[in-house]
């Protein structure tokens, strides 16, 4: 008796509680109820508008009333979707199916500024109208309105509100059972289960071997969102930090499951000589090498180029394969041999005395010639077959650098469909009018559109690019995406403004000791006021206009006269072809009158360093700069200007930059000047070498900062997530073709 009565004192009050409980549910979940139906025939309306998006444009195009007509009664089979109809853009429906009913107004009758209403009440019932905009390349066709019968809501809704009732009947019943008897129960074991539920007892460790077997799918989706909640925590938090080489290479594993990296390009990261006291390794003057051999460290894989060096055939294995950085060696470096006709041909002749004037406003003819396009050709084809041959899986992860090698992404898309291609063009891409002057600029466009994302520095060059393909190529292009579909494979062009590697030791020689070392080995005073250019010794460079911003700044500042010295160090570049040899020698008549007319017997005004120096030596030049001039008449990027900003840790010099560079889009603190310009380009120097401290320091801490969160790792990191993410939607798609072929096939038959 005692018992019943402590069972009652449990169960009366429970029985209250579930049924106010039961009498506040109802209502909720009839209201869930409704709102899910909504949503759910939302998404099925949105999906199906999206379906009849293309067939309905190219039908009203036509105006093709049976196409149109018999288009919407297909859609119509479906059990729930009552009618559909399209409407015009002044508002009177123009096709519709039977059974469409007449209160359905093409307009929504909505309250102005109200959000749409998708449930609207016919005397035959409740239905959802959901209205989708028609257009067709930007021009506004009507809209497409799809009514969905409701009735079969109120039924359902009729059954949960039993099945909740029924429910809570059955959960009072078990619940006072359960209640009752744990009433009885001894306070041993209530002890002992709670032992056993700390110790993890009664709930099986996830992935154990005792696991059902019926549960391991589960686990596999439980690891599933583990992993996709942790990309996105850390791209929600990675937003604000510094990418780093352990970023890159975490980014790597996550997103492209670790997959090797294949960079290939003519110019290679490391050369070995041959001189007088044995073979000696340097690292060339490219611009490409400085930004790209950070990323190859971080990641390893293996590095493709042309073997240039004296010395390269002696150090490699009997693979053409040697390991660098040479003392910490961190990726592999695969040589690829040239004879000099092929390069000649490839090298010198389509991509040096073609492409590269055709893309750059520097005034110099670009030189076409077949003998020229046929090396071209070949050499991309060895160096795709070379790509081949190195990857080791079929799906490897290639970055294609710069215009030698436009050919290049096709060739490797043709033998390894699974590839990753990541195409960078580091110089500018021209207007459709001026790539038409290249007699083979469809073979050019196709090749390149073998790329999974082709990279350029700055938006403008994408756009001009994708002006260049719709000019010249049948393909579909999707501007706000920026994708192009060709040939079934889509690429998508995007804007990758390329950085440097942001120095994180501090092994550099100290500012005042770099400052007097420079100045000692050019003969100049402690005192003296230097500016530094460096370049390759190219038309384009913007050298000769340099040179005479300097001479106008000396005419109109004679004070300066003797106080200053721009350090020119141009490293020789294409010096077998006659542009460059004759660009040379005006190069170094322009600095000899200069100096004749301003020297005077003291430090002459233009100190000319035709030489290549090594990473070190141009960083003590970096250091003791009070000025660095860029003054590039055309360029993509122009990693110079980038490096010296990194370079200078005491916040102090003042960088002059081109307007016509694709840093100048990013570093706004610099002095930005038209390299043609010769009297700006004066005044602007002068401005340079006589702005107070205080300002340089502001500047050039806003430049710092940027570059050190804008480094290399972040524009690999971006490229890398894009392809990973091109990936997954071509898997989609693919798995999409497969299931609605068989799906097709059965309608037609």
């Amino acid at each position: 008796m005692g018992g019943a009565v402590f069972g009652l004192k449990f169960i009366i009050p429970l029985a209250i509680v579930l049924g106010l409980s039961a009498y506040a549910v109802v209502p909720l979940v009839d209201d869930l109820t409704l709102r899910w139906f909504v949503k759910d025939l939302d998404i099925r309306s949105s999906l199906l508008a999206n379906t009849l998006q293309e067939p309905l444009q190219e039908s009203i195009a036509e105006r093709s009333r049976r196409k149109v007509v018999s288009l919407l009664d297909r859609a119509a089979r479906d059990e729930r979707l009552l009618a559909l109809a399209f409407c015009g853009p002044d508002g009177n429906v123009q096709y519709k199916t039977s059974g469409w009913p007449a209160a359905v107004e093409c307009r929504d009758p909505q309250v102005e500024g109200a959000a749409p209403q998708p449930l609207v009440k016919l005397l035959q019932g409740p239905v959802h109208v959901k209205r989708s905009r028609i257009e067709r390349d930007g021009d506004y066709m009507g809209d497409l309105i799809l009514v969905h019968d409701m009735s079969f809501i109120e039924r359902r809704s009729a059954d949960t509100r039993k099945y909740v009732v029924v429910l809570f009947a059955i959960l009072g019943i078990v619940i006072s059972m359960i209640t009752v008897f744990i009433a009885w129960l001894s306070w041993r074991g209530w002890i002992t289960a709670m032992k056993g539920l700390l110790r993890g007892e009664l709930t099986p460790q996830l992935g154990s071997s005792n696991s059902s077997p019926a549960v391991q799918p589960l686990l596999s989706d439980l690891r599933a969102l583990v992993h996709e909640l942790n990309l996105e925590r850390r791209q929600q938090v990675g937003s604000g930090q510094t990418w780093t080489p352990e970023r890159l290479r975490e980014l790597l594993r996550d997103e492209l499951a670790g997959d090797e990296i294949l960079v290939l390009s003519n110019r290679e990261p490391y050369i070995h000589q041959r001189t007088a006291d044995g073979i000696e390794v340097s690292r060339p003057a490219s611009g490409l090498v400085t930004a790209v051999e950070p990323v190859m460290r971080a990641c390893s894989g293996t590095w493709i180029a042309h073997g240039a060096g004296s010395a390269d055939r002696e150090t490699v294995d009997k693979n053409d394969r040697v390991q660098v950085p040479p003392g910490q060696p961190s990726y592999m470096l695969r040589r690829v041999w040239l004879s000099k006709k092929e390069e000649q041909g490839y090298y010198y002749g389509f991509a040096n005395e073609g492409l590269w004037p055709l893309c750059h406003i520097a005034h110099v003819r670009p030189v076409f010639r077949v003998t020229d396009w046929e090396e071209y050709v070949a050499v991309n084809r060895r160096f795709a077959d070379t790509v081949v041959a190195e990857a080791r899986t079929d799906n490897p992860v290639v970055m294609v650098q710069d215009y030698h090698f436009a050919l290049v992404p096709a060739m490797v898309r043709e033998r390894l469909p699974k590839a990753t291609i990541l195409t960078f063009w580091h110089i500018p891409w021209p207007n459709p009018e001026s790539f038409g002057i290249c007699p083979w600029r469809e073979e050019i466009l196709k090749g390149l559109l073998g790329s999974t994302i082709l990279g350029f520095h700055t938006a403008f060059h994408c756009k001009n690019f994708m002006e260049t393909v719709e000019r010249y190529l049948e393909a579909r292009i999707e501007q706000e995406a920026s994708m192009i579909s060709f040939g079934g494979k889509l690429t998508q062009v995007e804007a990758y403004p390329i950085s440097i590697a942001w120095p994180e030791d501090d092994r550099s020689p100290s500012i005042e000791h770099c400052k007097l070392e420079v100045r000692r080995l050019n003969a100049l005073p402690a005192t003296h006021r230097i500016a530094v250019g460096v370049d390759r010794l190219d038309y384009t460079k913007g050298i000769l206009e340099r040179f005479q911003a300097v001479e106008r700044m000396l005419e109109l500042h004679p004070e300066m006269i003797g106080k200053f010295s721009l350090i020119t160090i141009a490293a020789p570049s294409r010096s077998s072809l006659d542009e460059y040899q004759n660009f040379e020698a005006r190069v170094r008549a322009l600095a000899q009158r200069i100096n004749s007319r301003f020297s005077d017997g003291g430090p002459a005004p233009i100190i000319l360093r035709i030489a290549h120096h090594d990473h070190d030596e141009v960083q003590r030049y970096y250091r003791a700069a009070e000025v660095c001039m860029v003054t590039s008449l055309h360029d993509g990027m122009n990693l110079v200007a980038k490096e010296y900003a990194a370079a200078r840790d005491d916040e102090r010099g003042v960088l002059m930059l081109s307007q016509f560079t694709g840093a100048a889009r990013e570093l706004a603190e610099a002095l930005i000047v038209n390299p043609y310009h010769i009297e700006q380009g004066a005044e602007t120097l002068y401005r340079a070498l006589t702005m107070p401290e205080a300002e340089q320091r502001e500047r050039m801490r806003s430049m710092r900062a940027l570059l050190k969160d804008f480094n290399i790792y972040r524009w690999a990191g971006r490229m890398l997530n894009d392809a990973a993410r091109l990936r997954r939607r071509e898997r989609i798609q693919a798995k999409i073709h497969q299931h609605s072929e068989p799906a097709l096939l059965k309608r037609v038959v």
